[in-house]
This record gives C-alpha cells, structure tokens and sequence, in this order.
C-alpha cells in the first residue's frame, strides 16, 4: 500500500533503519517507514492516529512529547500515538514533507486530516485530541476531581474539597478553576493569606477566569472589611442621627458583608447610590460590582441587585 502525504498523493518507500527509542504508554509506539502504512494508515481506519515527528536534539520536541503521550494514553484507546524520529527516518520525513519539528499529523480512515507545528500547551493537546474523536476522548482527570470538590463544597465539606481541589491541581498545574476552588476553601476556613497565595498559582492563560475573578473579587472584600472596622450597631446610630452620612452608611455595609450578611450589605449600598451616586466618586457603585464579581452573574442575589441599581442609575 502507498502511504499518503498531507497533501493527498502518494508518496514512495525507501529502506531506513528504526532504532528510535521506545515510546511510553500502550497506546504510543515507535513507527519507521516500514511499518508506517500498516501502523498509520491502516489502524487509522479503526481510530485516530496521531503521528509526531521529533529529533532527540529538538528542546520543543522534548516539551511536546511527554504531553502529547499523556494526553493520547488518558485516551485510553480512542486515539493512538506513533512517534517518528527524523534523524532516523530522514527519506519518510522528506516524503511527507517536514520542514521543522516538532510537526504533528492527524490521520482518519487512512487520510490526514488534521496536525499543527511546534510545541502547544496540553490544555490545547485536549482540544485537539477532542476534536479527532468527537468529544469522546481528551477529558483531563482533573475535571473529575473539580466535579467532586464542587458538589463537596456546596455540601459543606471543605476538607474533601480542599483535597480534591488539590488533586486536580496535581493532575493539571495551574488550572483556573481548581485554583480558585482551592482557594475558597481556605476562604471559608478564615485564612485569607494562604487563599491569596494559592491565587497566585493559577497559570498564566487562567489569570481571566470567573472563577479566578470571583475569589480575587472575595480577597478584595475581606481585606476592605477587615481595614474598614467598624461597630454596627454605632455606625446604625450614626445613620439615624444623620440619614445623609454616607461613610457611615459604606463603612456599615462593609461590617455587615464582614458579617456574613451580604444581603443587607448591598442594600446599604444601593441607598448611597440612591442618595448620591456621585459620592466619594461613585465608592459605593464600584463596591456593588465588586460584589457582583465575587458573587458571579448568575447569582439571584447579583441579578436583582442590578436590576435595582439600573433602576436607580435610569430613573
């Protein structure tokens, strides 16, 4: 059988030695351009074959492949990796046409359909893989373990969220949304420093993530609350001696957010708005979106308090 290049035509043989060494998972093998067609074109008719072209000398291709290996064997299957060494395989690598490396080639039912060139991040290695097998396969382990650690938390079992939280971040370092959970664990524990510190894990890709965004926004809150102070019941007092006083008014929605009580902190707020939405250069608007972020958009308590305060703003 012809093995076909990227472009479509086929391409001829030529005799090289395979002496590359033994690729890792059962899912990952050497290939030369003896077995390519058989190993390749033929078993890419049963499932994708992803086919990686690399050099022992080449630092991209050293960034690559561990990820790519990884990513093929969660698989477990729906996908198989060959590895061709070019200095090794120089005539098949000219064949198919390698200008630089590492190159990546997909194939399906014994035609290449897919590839891309240089090393990319394993989040994109997903994707890709994803791709070629429908959704089928590609999914990080990590998103068991976020699947657990959430339904933990909203359980109220912090500790098992922690750890599982944790563990996706074993599986996928950086990931935005186990970063973030990890970190509210510690929120909802008290210890505002070590949440702060485990923000600062997130990956770089990360930084813009709600939920990265949302416990950033939370930090922001309790770190104004505990520099705030304030007695409630005296800046309560405050208030009724004087509705107009609005730092007093600010300062008691902060100690009322401090309290665990969000509800009425954001009611404090929407009366400054309502009484002077210019005050302090809109401090008390720029609070609520805050809290908006921490709480997300699809909160209740976010979507009706913007519905207040665009009626305030509007009216």
């Amino acid at each position: 059988m012809a093995i076909i290049g990227p472009s479509g035509r086929p391409v001829g043989k030529a005799q090289v030695s395979n002496t590359a060494p033994s690729a890792g998972g059962t899912f990952v093998k050497d290939v030369s351009i003896e077995t390519f067609a058989s190993d390749v074109i033929d078993a890419s008719r049963e499932v994708p074959v992803i086919v990686d072209f690399w050099a022992p000398w080449c630092g991209p291709c050293k960034q690559l492949g561990p990820s790519l290996e990884k990513v093929v064997n969660e698989a477990n299957g729906a996908v198989r990796l060959v590895k061709i060494n070019i200095d090794e395989n120089q005539e098949l690598a000219r064949q198919l046409r390698i200008q630089s490396i590492p190159t990546v080639y997909a194939f399906r039912n014994g035609q290449p359909v897919d590839g891309f060139m240089g090393a990319i991040p394993e989040s994109q290695l997903r994707a890709f893989v994803q791709s070629l097998t429908g959704g089928a396969a590609g999914a990080a382990p990590s998103e068991d373990a976020l699947a657990i650690a959430d339904e933990a938390f909203a359980a109220g079992d912090v500790a098992t969220a922690a750890q599982a939280y944790a563990q996706a971040l074993q599986d996928e370092p950086g990931h935005p949304k186990a970063v973030a959970g990890l970190a509210r664990c510690y929120l909802k524990s008290g210890d505002v420093d070590r949440a702060r510190k485990t923000l600062q894990l997130v990956r770089p890709d990360g930084e813009t993530d709600e939920a990265v965004r949302a416990v950033d926004a939370e930090l922001k809150l309790r770190e104004g609350a505990a520099q705030a102070g304030g007695d409630a019941e005296k800046l309560r007092a405050a208030i009724a001696a004087d509705a107009g006083n609005h730092q007093a008014r600010y300062d008691l929605a902060l100690a009322l957010d401090a309290k665990g009580e969000r509800e009425a902190s954001i009611d404090a707020l929407l009366e400054i708005v309502r009484r002077d939405r210019n005050w302090n250069d809109g401090a008390a608007r720029k609070q609520l979106l805050t809290l908006f972020e921490a709480m997300g958009p699809a909160d209740p308590r976010t979507i009706d308090a913007r519905r207040k305060l665009s009626a305030i703003l509007f009216s």
